[in-house]
This record gives C-alpha cells, sequence and structure tokens, in this order.
C-alpha cells in the first residue's frame, strides 16, 4: 500500500503523548505493555456503508480482504506472517488477500484499536497474535451472522471456508463481499473461540510473502523514495562529536547555489540544507563553513573506554540479574579455577536506508512520512518537535528499508524533519539523512567486557561460576526511567533465572551474573539481537574454554550442564544430529574442517547451532557451513524462519568478521562501508535451518539466532588454530595456528 493515499484525518481531540510514555510501553526490547483490544462499532465512526467489519479486517464486494497490520515490516516478514493469523481465523481466500497500515493517530482515535505499533524485539508476531487472530475470528463470526439473518436461518446451520459462507442444509451459499455491508452494523459477539493449532490451515504453511512482487519490480516505496507535491529537500549535518553543539555557520557562503531555498539551524547541534533536489542540498551543505563546539566529550577514545570497562570488572558495586548458591565462596574453595576476560565493541545498524522523514508543518496540523519501527513513537516524536497536541498530528509509516532496531526508540530524525518544516510552513520537505550522517550519528551497540570465573572439584565438574559484566546500558540512554536501583533488566538477556524471556541453558550449584554500569559518551541503542549477542559470546565460549581445560568434548560437557533445560537441551541435539558430531567432517579444497558449538535462549525462542570452518595456513578463515536450530514454539510460516536464520547469520557474521566502530576525538572513525564493511557473497556459508517447533508458546525469530553466530565460529576458530579469540572483531586477529 502506498502510504500517500492514506486520508488525512482529524482525529478528536486525545491526552498529549509523551516520546517517554511510548519508549516505557514497548519501544524497548524485554519491556511489555499490557491492554485490551476493543471491536468497537464502526457505522457511527465511519459511516453505514463501510466494508470495515471491525479494526482488522476490510471486505470490498470483489471479496477482497483487507487486512490491517500495525506492526512493521522491514524485511522480516511480520505482514505476511501476522496476514496469516488473521486470515486463519478469518477463513478467508488467502490469493486475495492485500494488507495496509492503519495509522498511529487513528489508533488513538480509536482507543488504540489496533495495539501496540512497536516492532522490536522480535515481539511483532509473539505479542500480538492472540488479539490479532480473534480479531480474525470476530470477522468471520459477523460475516456468518449476516448471512445467517438474511437468509432467516440459525447461525449454527452456517458455515465459513475460502471466503464463502454456505448454509449446510440447502446448500445456498454467499461470498463475503456480498454481506460485508450488513456485517459491518452488527455488534461484534462477546465471546470468540479460536482454532486448536491441529486445525490451522495457513499457519504453518510455506506461504508466498505480499510484498514480495512490489519489491522485485521496484514498485514498492521506501521513505527515501516518497515523491509529494511541491517537496523539497533536505540535507543534514549534525556536530560529529557526540554532545557537540554548533558555534556558528556561514550561510552567505552557499546560499546563492543554484537550487538552494534555506539554510537553516535545526536544534542546538545541527545545520540543514534546503534544496529542490537532494543532491543540490548535500552539495551545497557539503561547501557550508560550520565551526562546531565540540563540547566535553572532545578527548575521548575507545582507548579510554575500554580502561573504564576494565575497571569496572572488578568493582565492587554491581547489580545482580541472577544468582543462586555462593559463588563467591565456592570459587574460593574451589579445587581449580578458571578465568577469562572477553570484550564486545560499539557496532553500528548500517541500514540499507539511511534515516529519512517527510514532513509538512502548518499551525494547525503536523503530518510526517517515515519508516518507523514504532508508528506511535514517532507520533510523539512529531508532536513535541511540532509543538502540537497529537490529535492534530499525524505518522503515516512506511516499509523500512531495514531496522534492525535504530528506528525504533529514538526519532531524532524525525524531530529533526519536523523542525526543518516547522521554519517552512506549509512545505512537504523530506529530510534524508547521507551515509556519512547515518553512520555517525547512530544509535550504537553497547560495549561491554566481561570477567568469567569458574570453580571446578577434584574430579573437574564446575561447582561455581561468577560472570561480571562491565559496560553500557541501552536503558540508561533511551529509556533511564526503567532503571530500578542501577539494574538494567535488558543488560542480562540469555543469562536470567529459568523462565519464559531470555533464561540461562546451564544449571551450576552456584551462579552469580551482576552487572557494573558503566556508560560512554556513546549513544547506545537498541542493535538487532541486542545484549543477547555478547552475552552468548561469553557464554559459550566460555563454556567451550571450560571443556578443554578439563579434556571434555565441548557437546558432552553442555548436555551434563543442560539436564534441568529440555528445550535448550532439543535444539542443540538436533544440530549435533545433524551435522554428525564425533564424526569429523570432510575436508574442503585439501582444507581440514573444523566444528563450534553454540546455543542460547532469548525472544522466547531457543537456537543453536554448529559452525564449519577451515583456516588456511596463512590465516584466512572460510565459514562453510552453518546448521541452526530454532524452537519459537508455534512455526507461523517455516519459509519466513528459513529467511529470518539465514538473514540472522549474515547480520551476525558481519559483526562477527567486520563490526567494529572506534571512537577518536569524541567522534566514531567509520563514516561508510569502506570503513565500515559488512559480509559478502564469498563469505556467506550454506546455511542449514532445522525447526524443532514444539508448540504450546510463541517465541520471535528475527533476533535469537544472531547470538549462536559468532561464538559458534569463535568456538570453531579455536579447534582450527588453537587461538582463543575473546574479543570481536575477527578481522583484527591473526588466525595462523598457534
Amino acid at each position: 500500500m502506498s502510504t500517500t493515499t492514506l486520508p488525512s484525518l482529524s482525529a478528536p481531540a486525545s491526552p498529549r503523548l509523551s516520546r517517554r510514555r511510548f519508549l516505557a510501553s514497548g519501544a524497548s526490547a524485554g519491556l511489555v505493555v499490557a491492554f485490551h483490544i476493543p471491536f468497537p462499532g464502526k457505522a457511527a465512526a465511519q459511516g453505514t456503508d463501510t466494508q470495515e467489519i471491525n479494526a482488522w479486517v476490510v471486505v470490498r464486494p470483489d471479496d477482497t480482504v483487507v487486512i490491517r497490520i500495525a506492526r512493521s515490516e522491514m524485511g522480516q516478514g511480520s505482514l505476511t506472517g501476522l496476514a496469516q493469523l488473521v486470515a486463519e481465523e478469518l477463513e478467508c481466500d488467502w490469493a486475495k488477500v492485500t494488507t495496509e497500515y492503519p495509522t498511529p493517530g487513528q489508533n488513538l482515535a480509536r482507543n488504540r484499536a489496533w495495539g501496540n505499533f512497536s516492532t522490536g524485539g522480535s515481539r511483532g508476531i509473539r505479542e500480538s497474535h492472540d488479539y490479532v487472530r480473534k480479531g480474525g475470528a470476530t470477522a468471520r463470526m459477523m460475516l456468518v451472522q449476516a448471512a445467517a439473518n438474511e437468509w432467516k436461518v440459525p447461525v449454527s446451520e452456517c458455515r465459513a471456508a475460502n471466503s464463502l459462507i454456505t448454509h449446510t442444509p440447502s446448500g445456498r451459499s454467499v461470498s463475503y463481499g456480498k454481506v460485508a455491508v450488513a456485517a459491518s452494523r452488527l455488534a461484534p459477539p462477546a465471546e470468540v473461540m479460536l482454532k486448536d493449532p491441529k486445525d490451522w490451515k495457513l499457519v504453518g504453511k510455506r506461504l508466498a510473502r505480499l510484498d514480495t512482487q512490489d519489491k522485485v519490480t521496484g514498485k514498492q516505496v521506501y521513505g527515501a523514495d516518497l515523491k509529494l507535491p511541491g517537496m523539497l529537500n533536505a540535507a543534514i549535518k549534525d556536530c560529529p562529536v557526540f554532545g557537540g553543539k554548533v558555534k556558528s555557520f556561514n550561510a552567505a557562503a552557499i546560499e546563492k547555489r543554484p537550487g538552494v531555498k534555506k539554510v537553516l539551524a535545526v536544534g542546538d547541534s545541527a545545520v540543514a540544507v534546503v534544496a529542490d533536489t537532494w543532491w543540490r542540498a548535500k552539495t551545497a551543505l557539503d561547501a557550508l563553513p560550520i565551526e562546531w563546539d565540540n563540547g566535553p566529550n572532545a578527548a575521548n577514545s575507545s582507548a579510554g573506554v575500554a580502561q573504564m570497562l576494565k575497571a569496572g570488572l572488578d568493582a565492587p558495586d554491581a547489580a545482580v540479574g541472577n544468582q543462586n548458591g555462593d559463588a563467591k565462596a565456592a570459587l574460593a574453595s574451589a579445587a581449580r579455577r578458571i578465568e577469562a576476560v572477553y570484550a564486545y565493541p560499539h557496532q553500528n545498524h548500517a541500514t540499507m536506508e539511511p534515516m529519512n522523514a517527510t514532513a509538512r508543518w502548518t499551525p494547525e496540523r503536523c503530518e510526517v512520512w517515515t519508516p518507523t519501527q514504532n508508528g506511535e513513537a514517532a507520533l510523539a516524536a512529531a508532536s513535541e518537535a511540532a509543538g502540537l497536541p497529537v490529535a492534530k498530528c499525524e505518522v503515516y509509516k512506511i516499509h523500512l528499508g531495514g531496522g534492525f532496531g535504530r528506528r525504533g526508540a529514538v526519532h531524532d530524525w524525525v524531530r529533526q524533519a519536523v523542525d526543518i518544516a516547522k521554519q517552512m510552513p506549509g512545505v512537504p520537505v523530506k529530510l534524508l539523512w547521507s551515509r556519512e550522517e547515518d553512520m555517525l550519528h547512530g544509535r550504537y551497540h553497547p560495549v561491554t567486557q566481561c570477567k568469567l570465573q569458574a570453580g571446578l572439584d577434584a574430579q573437574g565438574n564446575v561447582t561455581a561460576l561468577h560472570m561480571r559484566i562491565s559496560g553500557q546500558s541501552i536503558l540508561a540512554g533511551v529509556a533511564p526511567q526503567n532503571i530500578r536501583n542501577g539494574l538494567d533488566p535488558v543488560q542480562f538477556q540469555g543469562l536470567n533465572a529459568p523462565g519464559p524471556e531470555a533464561s540461562i541453558g546451564y544449571s551450576f550449584p552456584n551462579l552469580l551474573i551482576d552487572h557494573a554500569m558503566r556508560n560512554p559518551s556513546v549513544p547506545p541503542g537498541f542493535w538487532r539481537g541486542v545484549n543477547l549477542n555478547q552475552n552468548t559470546i561469553y557464554l559459550e565460549s566460555f563454556i567451550d574454554e571450560i571443556a578443554f581445560a578439563t579434556k571434555q568434548d565441548p557437546l558432552a560437557l553442555r548436555r551434563k550442564l543442560m539436564g534441568n533445560h529440555p528445550k535448550h537441551l532439543a535444539v542443540l541435539n538436533a544440530v549435533a544430529e545433524r551435522v554428525k558430531w564425533g564424526v569429523a567432517p570432510p575436508d574442503v579444497g585439501g582444507q581440514k574442517v573444523y566444528r563450534g558449538l553454540a546455543q542460547t535462549m532469548g525472544f522466547g525462542s531457543y537456537v543453536a547451532a554448529c559452525a564449519e570452518v577451515s583456516v588456511s595456513p596463512d590465516g584466512v578463515l572460510k565459514v562453510h557451513r552453518i546448521v541452526a536450530a530454532t524452537d519459537p514454539g508455534y512455526a507461523v510460516n517455516p519459509q519466513q524462519i528459513e529467511a529470518q536464520v539465514e538473514g540472522s547469520f549474515a547480520y551476525g557474521l558481519s559483526a562477527a568478521l567486520f563490526g567494529e566502530c572506534t571512537q577518536k576525538d569524541g567522534r566514531m572513525e567509520q563514516d561508510n562501508f569502506s570503513t565500515y564493511p559488512v559480509v559478502q557473497m564469498q563469505h556467506m556459508p550454506a546455511v542449514e535451518t532445522i525447526i524443532v517447533a514444539s508448540g504450546g508458546f510463541w517465541g520471535g525469530v528475527g533476533e535469537p539466532t544472531i547470538a549462536v553466530a559468532a561464538p559458534a565460529v569463535l568456538n570453531a576458530v579455536f579447534a582450527a588454530t588453537g587461538k582463543r579469540i575473546r574479543d570481536l572483531p575477527l578481522k583484527n586477529h591473526d588466525l595462523k595456528k598457534a
């Protein structure tokens, strides 16, 4: 759906919406908001001849079914998966299904009828499956009731299938489109029964994505492509030093250049040029003399951050995330101790589509068109920047050219676009960040270090484990109101006590996992996989270190520690069986191939992987194959799960092999893909996906697998070279055999 065709609604007055409210209500991974989803009667609000059955379903006279999707599509396939869930209960013809985004303004005007607009933390399906299915089931029941009313027969004698309602005794039938208007006038049923999973017809099937054709034909409009009548274009440059400001700029030097309309300040730290084309705006901005006030962080560096984090490894103050027994006492009395220190760098989201938004502001109304992972948070940001109540603002969501968390919790580009538009009333202005601006002003994966200590008895059994994480808190940067007594609960992803979210997969007699918060000036953000990424590297690499030190097989040791964690163990066993662990893999190109294992649980799902690698005599690493198992509980679309797992390894291997953002003189040194490379085709291994859908719960798919990419490869590299790599990326290391 082209968002440019969405109506401009004048929503009724509603309470002022703050950005903080939406950050607290779901923009942050691991945070949950609970709400009731109403199915209000629409006739009064939408007109008496509407084909809207409820908030989720519109049925047109030609039997086309429009399913409204509140979550954002950014390549992960939620658009198709959520539509499958609604269509399953609706019993409609899948061939006639299409989708559209409702707007966050409409959502507020209708008492949040679509619920949470946040798309992050792999929550798109796992947190909305229940109420979107009820939306489909409710619409089906209303359509069937409308047909029964027309025929004057008991509704119990009618059945729906494939967008057709049949009166079983007489054989009469009518299509959904013929009774849609009548159905829209009915009150929704008080109770809705959902299908038993064993009766699913669409869910669990490998259905083609609904957005593929538009994407491969170029029809899909992204934010960077958007065009509106009379639109101007803006390029922006923010102070390259975090916390710095603009001291002065000489607008006269460029304002006479062809196409330039305006040179203006944006906030206290940025300057923008507005022109008839983006390239003219960008080249004029490059020529603009700007003097920066670099502020208090101008001397900061990655080396200084590393020293700050190192001090936190032994600091007495730390927030405890998980513990049982007395790990410190057990370590003190252990027959043997093993210790290692790991580190994880800042990393960039590096979305293919840089940040962008188009805004139009008048004293009466502000409208924004933008790719966003959270339409309601974008609306809150637009309202605050516009100086207008939410009821006088609207955001139209557009498919994202990549999100990875960058377009979720913080909407700095939206605020900038509105600020610019506010200085040019009535004119739509599209702000598009350059690649350099996008790289230098991201919200970066947090930097951390971790000291791990294991205590062993005389027989080599693990008696205690202490993990001390020192480093950056995301919540401290984006939602500080959610920090409680120095504890950031998101910090311990993959290390939590047994439960439904991000729990550790091993049992130790004595365990202590704590965090010494150390926040540098580099702004943090939710980066795909979030803290599960580094925590899995730390724990899974250290488990291998224990196995090597005690002369145990890495798989055998894991199995010994996982007796109380059957779902963790099941995915690990599935991988081990597929690769035939214990039987050496065949050589490739005359080089011996080695294996490494990793497993974790995050975003409600259980994942494991085995990487097969070779390292040439001159230290060149080749990842040949990765076998991965995932248990998301229910598998909505197996084809999409496979695509997500493959994409996760592409993203995770980019981070493991190349991903590092370093700070010098208060600014990031990496400003484009020439200095921040990502995996290319020659780096990508064959990926085999095993879906272990055990049922009974709903887990996420888009993020958990990323976490096992790096540790599986690192453990395989150790097997191949004898070198234990404890800090990433691998490009910084000599991998010649030790």
